[in-house]
This record gives C-alpha cells, sequence and structure tokens, in this order.
C-alpha cells in the first residue's frame, strides 16, 4: 500500500485530535501528535496505544501489528517537530484566531510542498487562510466525534485551496477507512447544514405547544424510522456544543428563516440542563438512561360512532381499508350524519383549516397523518380542532389503537410533527442541491454516515413523494406566513420527476 503521507502531524489532543491521530496511523503514517497543555499529547498517545492493546487482548488486532502501530505513533512537545510532515490537521478549540495564529506559525515551520488542513466544524475555511502566503495548500477536513466510528469526513475547499489538495485528502481519507464528501466553504459545509431541518424545526413545534419532548421524539422515531428522536440526539451531543452551532450557522447566513435558533435551547444551556454528560436535558438521566414520561394509555370505549372519511384525504383509500379493519361502521354518505366522527388527513394544513373550508362540524373532526404508509409506521398520530369534542378525540384514539399499534394525540398545528421535520429536512438539502455547496450524490453520503439518518434526505423525498413535500411546503406557508416554509426552486423542479440522483444534473 503506498502511504498518501507518510509524515503526518496532529496538532491537540482532545478527543477529535486523538481519534484522527489513531486512524492516521492505522492507515500506514507516521504520526506526531501535540498541544499546548503540557502533558496532554502524552496522555493522547497513552490512550490511543491503550485501545490498539485492548484489541490485541480480545483478538481482534496481533501483536506485531499493535506493535508496529504503536511505533509508528509519539508525541512531541514543539512546533517545530513538524518541519518535516507531509500534512499538518488542526484539531484545537473552535476560535477564529487562535486558528488563525497557529496556522501562521505552521506556515513558518513546515515546507512548502506540506498540506496543512483544519477540522473546523463551523468556521469559514477561507477566513482562517486568510493570512496565509500559500493558501492553495490550505483546506477544510472536518471529522466527527467519535473519529474511529463515524465514517465520513468533510473535504472542505476555501476560496483559493488547490483541487489536487482536496483530492489528496479525500483519498487519504479512503485510505484511513473513511468516505470523503467533498463541500464548498459555506456556514456548517454539508452535515450541520443538512442537520438544521431536524432538531430546530422540532424544537419550533414544542414551542408551539403542538407537543412534548418525548411525544415528538417518539413521533419521529416509529414514523418516519430515526434512530434517535431530536431531543434524545440533543441531550446526547450535548446542548454547550449543539446550540453555538445553531446559532453560527444562523448568523453566517445572515439570519435565514429557516436555521432560527430556539429560545428553549438558550434557556436550557444557561441553566447547565446540557444532556446526558451533566445528567439533565429534554430529559433527566439516571445511571445513563432516559427516564421517559409513561405514554397515556387508549381509552377503552365499549361502543364506537360511526366513521366519515373526508373526500379530500391523503390516501383516501387506504384509509378506508384501515378504518374498515379496524372494525368501525363506515358512513358512505356525500356528508357526514349528525352523530359521526368525520377524519380528514391533510398534508401541511391544519386540521381547523379544513373543516372551515370542508364546511366540516369542527366539534367531531379528528385528523390523522398519513404522509407515511399505514403498513411502514409503528405508530399513528391524530389531532382535532380547537372545538372537537372530547367524546370524539377518545373514539378516534380508541379506534385507531384497536390493533395494538402506539397513538399520540398532537394538538392542530399546520403539518403533523412528521409531515414538517421530513419536509424542512427535505427542502434545506434541496436548497443546497441549488446552491451547488455539493453533489447530491455527497449530500446523502454524509447525512446518512455524519447524521445517522434511516436515508438520505433526497432518497427520504423521493420515498414521501417530492410533490407531497412540496404540498406540505405550500400550504404551511400558507397557514403560518413564514417563509422558513417557502420550497426551494430546486425541489420545485423536481417535484415532477423525483429527486434520485439517476437524473441528470441540472
Amino acid at each position: 500500500m503506498t502511504v498518501i503521507f507518510y509524515k503526518v502531524g496532529v496538532v491537540g489532543a482532545g478527543a477529535m485530535g486523538r481519534g484522527i491521530a489513531q486512524i492516521a496511523a492505522q492507515a500506514g503514517s507516521d504520526v506526531l501528535l501535540i498541544d499546548s497543555q503540557q502533558g496532554a499529547a502524552e496522555r493522547g498517545v497513552e490512550a490511543i496505544t491503550g485501545q490498539w492493546s485492548r484489541l490485541q487482548e480480545k483478538g481482534k488486532l496481533d501483536a506485531t501489528a499493535q506493535g508496529a502501530l504503536a511505533a509508528r505513533l509519539r508525541a512531541v512537545d514543539s512546533v517545530q517537530a513538524l518541519a518535516e510532515c507531509d500534512l499538518v490537521i488542526e484539531a484545537v478549540v473552535e476560535n477564529l484566531e487562535v486558528k488563525r495564529k497557529l496556522f501562521l506559525e505552521l506556515e513558518g515551520v513546515v515546507k512548502d510542498s506540506a498540506v496543512l488542513a483544519t477540522n473546523t466544524s463551523s468556521l469559514s475555511v477561507t477566513a482562517i487562510a486568510a493570512g496565509l502566503k500559500l493558501p492553495e495548500r490550505f483546506a477544510g477536513y472536518h471529522f466527527f466525534n467519535p473519529v474511529p466510528l463515524m465514517k465520513v469526513v468533510e473535504v472542505v475547499a476555501g476560496f483559493k485551496t488547490d483541487r489536487a489538495v482536496c483530492e489528496r485528502l479525500a483519498a487519504f481519507a479512503t485510505q484511513m477507512g473513511h468516505s470523503a464528501v467533498h463541500t464548498q466553504d459555506t456556514p456548517g459545509f454539508i452535515v450541520n447544514h443538512a442537520g438544521r431541518g431536524y432538531g430546530t424545526e422540532a424544537l419550533r413545534i414544542v414551542s408551539e405547544g403542538v407537543a412534548d419532548f418525548a411525544t415528538v421524539d417518539r413521533i419521529l422515531k416509529d414514523q418516519a424510522g430515526f434512530r434517535l428522536g431530536p431531543f434524545e440526539l440533543l441531550d446526547l451531543t450535548a446542548l454547550d456544543v449543539s446550540h453555538p452551532v445553531m446559532e453560527s450557522i444562523y448568523r453566517q447566513y445572515y439570519e435565514e428563516p429557516r436555521f432560527r435558533p430556539s429560545v428553549i435551547t438558550a434557556q436550557r444551556l444557561a441553566a447547565g440542563a446540557l444532556g446526558r454528560k451533566t445528567g439533565e436535558g429534554f430529559y433527566r438521566y439516571a445511571d445513563g438512561a432516559a427516564q421517559l414520561p409513561a405514554e397515556p394509555p387508549a381509552p377503552l370505549l365499549d361502543t364506537l360512532p360511526p366513521v366519515w372519511v373526508s373526500p379530500r384525504a391523503a390516501r383516501r383509500a387506504e384509509l378506508l381499508r384501515l378504518v374498515h379493519d379496524l372494525g368501525a361502521r363506515i358512513e358512505t354518505g356525500a356528508s357526514p350524519s349528525s352523530n359521526a366522527l368525520i377524519l380528514v388527513a391533510p398534508l401541511g394544513f391544519d386540521i381547523t383549516t379544513v373543516a372551515a373550508v370542508d364546511r366540516l362540524d369542527a366539534t367531531r373532526v379528528v385528523g390523522i397523518d398519513l404522509l407515511v404508509d399505514d403498513a411502514a409506521t409503528r405508530r399513528r398520530v391524530l389531532a382535532g380542532t380547537p372545538a372537537t369534542r372530547r367524546d370524539m378525540r377518545e373514539a378516534a384514539h380508541a379506534l385507531f389503537a384497536r390493533d395494538g399499534k402506539a397513538v399520540s394525540v398532537i394538538r392542530d398545528s399546520g403539518g403533523f410533527v412528521t409531515q414538517r421535520v421530513v419536509a424542512t429536512i427535505v427542502n434545506i438539502a434541496s436548497d443546497m442541491c441549488q446552491q451547488r455547496i455539493c453533489s447530491p450524490a455527497d449530500l446523502e453520503t454524509a447525512v446518512r454516515l455524519g447524521l445517522g439518518y434511516p436515508r438520505g434526505p433526497l432518497a427520504m423525498g423521493d420515498l414521501y413523494g417530492p410533490t407531497n413535500m412540496l404540498e406540505v411546503l405550500f400550504n404551511m406557508q400558507t397557514v403560518y406566513g413564514d417563509p422558513r416554509y417557502r420550497p426551494s426552486p430546486w425541489l420545485r423542479r423536481r417535484g415532477a420527476l423525483g429527486l434520485s440522483l439517476t437524473h441528470q444534473e441540472d
């Protein structure tokens, strides 16, 4: 195997720096680890070699290989020791001036052919390189924590970065066992930019009183297949990391409404309720386990009213089959009888608006979210109007829980939880394609590997229907009058074609 960078320097011996040093050594490079804090580099080397020793003890690494790895890694205490490095990767504090000062110092030490890279997650690569004499050999190289397990790295081209440098860094990422994705130097790059749709929209939903944290998490896991709910994820990453990123991207995009942070996270950050690491975040933790509130049980009713399904309901044929299979008496008249439960299934519109426009009795109307095929979900989500009678809410809840599937009843809003969050994710991703921040293929790869979504955002849009995404966005824009739901031009063009990567580029 030909090693792309024979000698690699890593500046910063924190979790990120240690992870980068580990996989670089495993790729065959000689690695020098340095940190400004006395003894930190030595401790970093001990931690890495300790991991290799444990792998050897488990039989996953033989003694010869373990010894070879350990011989390729050492701590140094001076930037001058990095003079012969072919690549130096910075993984220090996320501060523009600190990084600029470091790279100016490095430029005076390393040879002109050496590549310099920053692991910044939110700062402009171009801004960091602004004072360098050779900015063309400087790029972003953004890994994710924990580095050995998160198998994606963003290769970021600054304004003056030589493309050949990015290609070498991408090839080295492959050698280290990671997938490299190329991105332009824009706020949040790919992963942190694309990730704005999940947490920020979920925070808006809670701030509007639509549902609580646990309910939103349950819905997005059970309906859309996310591994972690947005609030579980925020607790895992910790608000002292997540909230500043939200604010940074919002400011760097000149207060783009789609990226607006939430007062909820600001308050919790100020209170020190950061998540798992403090034992309290959106959930309380005992022995590392979240203490989740119990779900309200489904009502037990002896009899149910007849059911009338709106002719304009999304997936109406499917809804009729479902209601029939659950044992309901279905009315087939042009309008509901005076005692019928009225079911609607809008995309983007709130239940109250549907009841008013269709001249339905708002006291008996209940909506169900059918963006996702019912057979593909583990949860059904219902909402009534502010006027919906309690007996009608309970009847709908009891009916849709008859087969044992979980049911969440939320407050009325434009778009259900899954509709709002998924449409926002797809819309932001489409806008990234519109801006040519990265290729659609790299976008999909970065989101799947960097965020752990069940599928990439474009594949998500295709699964649930590009025209459905557009309908949800257009209708929510009508309900809220908010530019954050303005559909991306790229999504509007692709709506009739599909978003899949088999299509030619625009």
